[in-house]
């Protein structure tokens, strides 16, 4: 069940009418819309008797009553963002700073001949077609009340769309920078990748300053026959942010989506990933990195959708927690009946370095047809004791080892980022998180 609450459905359908003329919208858009808002009106925010978020209390956000800023607001000054740039990636980038698009820190340049790749808010406009086609398409029926909030209120973020046989050999890098206190911020981003096309994306989520803002961001990933897609989704909001993101992603015959998890920041975060291997010989590979320190909470859950024969699906995810952070992982692989030949396999991996910090991971198989190669398994451990020793016996100190092997750790992760500028802004991030003392915090 989910909880109704009246009055802030009501607050938010009050504000999408404020924000948006639907009589003047396309048609298709309007039902897309107007079915969000009656679907937020029905459920409301998840309440923790949701078996889906049993473990994570959303009843702060929905007290905290952020709300999106006008739309003619003015974009705030950003006096340098450059300390958000990937040194080394000279592909486009698209700068959003709490929620809006901003020109003068963005560069569209190098995109090829083929591919598309601009503002959300601009291909309603320049290619309705193409967005009613996909828009809204990948989400599950079943869906929460934080996917309805974002359909009914939606009004920019990025599209890309790869026309067939195009490869964009330079990554893409969307910035969603947030300024603002007490902001809703509704990022919405469509990813089409037709017939044996190849791109990368990195979704980068970041803030100045240390005020409290809510990002609930949602974005859609379509994989035709043949297909590459590599997708970061970089959350390293501040310390008292609250980040609720949806991935949802439909992988086609022969296609390929890989997509890295990278959760650093945050206050409150909650991550839902769904993917579905709709036609044979689909492959995704879901990798996943979270830090959670001091009292962060950070909530992952993945369904795989094994619904054809003939498909992988890889995942491979890794925590590691301080203080009195607290994560969770709810990983749910499901085999179709006739989706014969599949291969599934499924690892999550969680490091405490705190007598109070504390995970929970469950992950889940169901399996419906017969001639499968299936495997899941959890583990929750501290540092090897032994490896610790091992260390100190060759001079390092206590708190080097540990944070040798609490980088051994993580690095199993980090080594399959492939765009290097990122996996090295990862490591200084963990590295300063270690400096800070978090991982000594075992033996303190």
């Amino acid at each position: 069940m989910s909880n109704p609450a009246p009055d802030t459905a009501a607050r938010y359908v009050q504000v999408m009418h404020e924000r948006h003329d639907v009589a003047r919208e396309a048609a298709w858009l309007r039902t897309l819309r107007e079915s969000a808002v009656a679907r937020f009106a029905d459920l409301g925010f998840p309440l923790q008797q949701d078996e889906d978020w049993k473990y994570t209390d959303v009843r702060p956000i929905e007290r905290a009553a952020f709300m999106p800023l006008p739309l003619d607001a003015a974009t705030p000054r950003i006096p340098d963002a450059s300390q958000f740039r990937l040194d080394g990636v000279s592909g486009p980038r698209l700068v959003f700073i709490d929620g809006r698009f901003s020109a003068p820190l963005s560069d569209l340049g190098g995109v090829p001949r083929g591919a598309t790749v601009t503002t959300l808010a601009d291909a309603l406009i320049s290619q309705p077609q193409v967005l009613a086609a996909h828009l809204g398409r990948y989400i599950p029926d079943d869906s929460h009340g934080f996917i309805a909030l974002n359909t009914a209120l939606l009004s920019d973020g990025t599209f890309v769309r790869i026309s067939a046989g195009t490869r964009m050999e330079q990554p893409i890098h969307v910035l969603y920078l947030a300024t603002a206190n007490g902001a809703l911020l509704l990022p919405r981003n469509l990813i089409i990748a037709e017939r044996d096309s190849q791109v990368t994306i990195v979704e980068h989520y970041a803030a100045v300053g240390e005020m409290a803002y809510f990002t609930n961001s949602l974005t859609e990933i379509f994989a035709a026959d043949n297909a590459t897609v590599e997708h970061y989704r970089v959350q390293d909001e501040n310390r008292t942010a609250f980040h609720v993101s949806g991935v949802h992603m439909q992988i086609n015959r022969s296609s390929r989506v890989t997509t890295h998890a990278l959760d650093l920041g945050g206050r409150l975060v909650r991550n839902d990933l769904r993917a579905v291997l709709a036609d044979s010989g689909g492959e995704c590979h879901l990798n996943g990195l979270y830090l959670a320190t001091d009292r962060q909470h950070i909530d992952n859950h993945t369904h795989i959708d094994h619904a054809q024969s003939h498909c992988t699906s890889r995942e491979f995810y890794r925590g590691v927690l301080s203080g009195r952070g607290r994560t969770v992982f709810r990983g749910r692989i499901i085999v179709r009946p006739g989706a014969q030949k599949s291969d599934a396999r499924q690892v999550n991996n969680n490091l405490l370095l705190s007598r109070d910090a504390e995970a929970d991971s469950q992950p889940q198989l169901e399996i419906y047809a017969d001639d499968v190669m299936c495997s899941h398994g959890a583990t929750v451990g501290q540092l090897d004791e032994n490896a610790l020793f091992y260390l100190r016996a060759r001079a390092l100190s206590d708190a080097d080892a540990r944070d040798l092997l609490t980088f051994a750790f993580a690095r199993e992760v980090l080594d399959r980022v492939r765009l290097a500028p990122l996996r090295a802004r990862v490591e200084l991030r963990l590295a300063a998180a270690m400096r800070r003392g978090a991982p000594r915090e075992a033996h303190a």
